[in-house]
């Protein structure tokens, strides 16, 4: 190779290691159905899609998207005529949890409803289908001056956003959504439809809708079921509402067909649905925060806080049904920020990212004119992120501490509440307008469900501890008013002291007092006396402080963050696809195995008999009677992979997916489902961050297991009847 110099090196050099997003691969990408000429469309024809993307996307008439709805914390689909809904079983779980008591307990035996008259509510669920789309980004943008600080500019942003939802609400029972896209450089209005009627239909039994617990969670070879189906219900007007013995089934403009044809290696498939958050954009200081204080942290906290919920949970057996769901919840966050925290660093992101902003500077000197529009980006980004890390754990934590408190952050909402609806309503935080009101009056009412008094009270002590432990020098007045300057055991004693107080005083846990509180002004509430509502009054203005502080942060990275990326494109044609952010996205992969190091090779897929092989007969590996004796049997129907000689449980595919995609169909490339993703695989946590292609795999289970255990193994004829299964002969309905 010839050596090169002056300009050309430095472009060269750029070219190379400036790595702002890792080189796109064909399956790399979480895209836009409304912006499917961004995409690699002809590549996904190739790999084996036979949809146009009218039918991938027609805001026009019925597409395969309006089958895809946004559900709980996860993605769903309809896949019947009449609104069966399919998605995950541990998106269901907090359903299956708020329905189960001591006596009748559906989360561990399980739930099958044979009539629509047996079908039970989903307490806290709703449904939400996509409508329309619009691109708003100069209305967003069109009041942000150059003058502004980074508070001013988010505030702008925040309330143009605000009054576009508020005006594509008025007068209709939708709901709105303006999404930030690129950093902040494009905006889109989404709207859909909330269907608040939802009930459950069947959830098979823990030992498969959760086999191999958290043993298996984020692992390979996997073998749980993990899928459950929902119905969506309206009013007989097919309008929304509440429930009602009245209502009937949604109608969906499409539902999804199931495939029972057998899979390959290197078949086609298709993930659509709603990933939650990416950071494949992020600065080198950004991915310095990540690797040194934000996993670290939660790490600590989360693993702390499931050792509680456990202890708690072997001293009462209601205890551990009510706190099941958060327990559940962060078990899956503790070994997801494990494996975050390890794969950044195994794959040395940061120095990746070091030595790609290194180019960048090198390129800038080298650029007048890029300088010039450029010069400051690096080092703003760099001071934001240094401010940053002075509070943002200390703002993390009081959220967590009212979220894993189910208690508190009931008094945190009705604290809230009473200090915002002073405000006018599109000045109000994100949360606490008006539209708000129908969820957060559910969500209140709902607490019972999983509050239990002493696992909150461990939850409260701990994290005021914590917060004093680790906010140095910026300590928060309201709890450092607890403490009155004592230090270890007396601090420890002071805290727990306080939260008995709290506790002995409250009416929080009473139903109807919790209630009667909601809504009432903030010297009202004074007045009262609640403790832990005056607790929480305290909290809220501890919090709004550092949230203005994060909005500021906000405000100055929907400046930075454009710039950043468009250096990249500049510099190695960065994809054109957006950081996911809850909104409706497709990715495109291949059933593909992966070796995960040295003398290891995975395949592809998993079988009933390996559900069998793990089999111990105690949870997490306690295998239903009734599946090993269809097994022994070989029972299995239409279900069986000819190359396998077995019914298949899971496979692996090169999906791009992250959390809120749990529950997402996979589809072949007829768009009928093959599977139903449910996680991804631990070498590839970090993935949110950067794609790693000979590691980086979803895992799914697959569509024949599905059908399997609900027609063999439940014997759910009226279920099966109700679905549309296209493949092998006799599977036909």
């Amino acid at each position: 190779m010839r050596a090169q110099s002056g300009i050309a090196a430095i472009v060269a050099a750029i070219l190379i290691t400036f790595a702002l997003t890792p080189p796109l691969t064909a399956d790399e990408g979480m895209w836009l159905p409304y912006r499917l000429n961004d995409a690699p469309y002809a590549d996904w024809q190739r790999m084996g899609l036979t949809l146009d993307k009218a039918q991938m996307w027609d805001p026009k008439g019925p597409d395969i998207t309006d089958a895809i709805i946004l559900l709980g914390g996860g993605t769903g689909s309809f896949v019947s005529k009449d609104g069966l809904i399919l998605t995950n079983h541990h998106v269901a779980f907090g359903a299956l949890q708020r329905q189960s008591t001591v006596e009748v307990n559906i989360m561990q035996e399980g739930f099958l409803a044979r009539t629509r008259a047996e079908e039970i509510p989903a307490p806290g669920y709703n449904a939400y289908v996509i409508e329309s789309v619009e691109d708003v980004t100069k209305a967003v943008l069109g009041s942000v001056t150059p003058k502004m600080n980074d508070l001013e500019r988010f505030r702008s942003i925040d309330e143009s956003s605000k009054r576009l939802v508020m005006k594509a609400e008025k007068g209709k029972d939708i709901r709105a959504e303006v999404g930030s896209f690129f950093g902040g450089s494009q905006y889109f209005l989404v709207t859909y439809t909330k269907i608040k009627d939802i009930r459950i239909v069947y959830a098979p039994p823990a030992t498969i809708g959760v086999y191999g617990g958290e043993i298996d969670n984020w692992m390979w070879p996997r073998h749980t079921g993990d899928f459950s189906f929902l119905r969506a219900y309206v009013s007989p007007d097919g309008k929304p509402a509440e429930f009602a013995d009245t209502n009937v089934p949604y109608q969906p403009r499409h539902h999804l067909a199931f495939s029972a044809t057998q899979l390959h290696d290197n078949d086609f498939t298709m993930v659509i649905g709603y990933p939650g958050t990416t950071r494949r954009n992020r600065s080198s200081y950004g991915i310095d925060y990540y690797i040194n204080q934000y996993y670290p942290n939660r790490i600590q906290q989360y693993g702390d806080v499931i050792a509680l919920l456990e202890k708690r949970s072997e001293e009462s057996e209601e205890a551990a049904i009510k706190v099941a769901a958060t327990k559940r919840s962060l078990a899956n966050s503790f070994k997801n920020s494990q494996g975050q925290l390890e794969g950044l660093t195994k794959h040395g992101l940061l120095g990746i990212k070091q030595e790609s902003e290194q180019a960048i500077r090198e390129y800038l000197e080298a650029n007048p004119d890029a300088m010039k529009k450029y010069g400051n980006v690096l080092a703003e980004i760099e001071s934001q992120w240094k401010d940053y890390r002075v509070y943002g754990e200390q703002y993390s934590a009081l959220e967590r501490m009212s979220y894993y408190a189910p208690s508190l952050s009931a008094a945190y909402t009705i604290a809230k509440w009473s200090v915002e609806r002073e405000k006018d309503d599109v000045a109000r935080d994100s949360g606490y307008q008006d539209r708000d009101l129908e969820s957060k009056k559910r969500n209140l009412e709902l607490t019972n469900r999983r509050y239990d008094e002493q696992a909150d009270k461990a939850i409260l002590r701990y994290y005021l501890n914590w917060i004093m432990d680790n906010s140095g020098d910026e300590q928060l007045a309201a709890i450092d008013a607890i403490v009155k300057d004592k230090s270890g055991r007396d601090r420890a004693a002071a805290i727990a002291s306080y939260v008995d107080g709290l506790y002995a005083g409250t009416k929080i846990g009473d139903k109807d007092a919790r209630m009667a509180m909601f809504g009432r002004s903030a010297k009202d509430l004074v007045r009262d006396g609640d403790p832990l509502v005056a607790f929480a009054m305290r909290m809220v203005k501890e919090i709004d402080l550092l949230e203005d502080r994060s909005d500021a942060f906000s405000g100055a990275m929907t400046k930075l963050r454009p710039q950043y990326i468009e250096l990249g494109r500049r510099g190695n044609n960065a994809p054109a696809y957006s950081d996911a952010n809850r909104t409706l996205r497709i990715s495109v992969g291949q059933v593909k195995g992966y070796s995960p190091r040295d003398a290891v090779t995975y395949a592809p897929f998993t079988r009933l008999g390996g559900v069998i092989e793990k089999n111990t007969g105690e949870d997490p590996f306690d295998c239903p009677d009734r599946l090993a004796d269809l097994y022994y049997a070989r029972d299995f129907g239409n279900y069986v992979d000819p190359d396998l000689d077995d019914v298949p449980a899971c496979f692996l595919s090169t999906d791009d997916i992250t959390g809120g995609n749990s529950g997402s169909p996979v589809l072949n490339g007829s768009g009928d489902v093959i599977g139903l993703a449910f996680d991804g695989n631990y070498e590839s946590i970090s993935a949110d961050y950067q794609i790693i292609p000979e590691l980086t795999r979803s895992i799914h289970v697959d569509s024949r297991y599905i059908l399997f255990i609900v027609d063999k193994f439940a014997g759910a004829t009226e279920l099966m009847s109700e679905l549309t299964i296209v493949g092998s002969e006799g599977a036909m309905r």
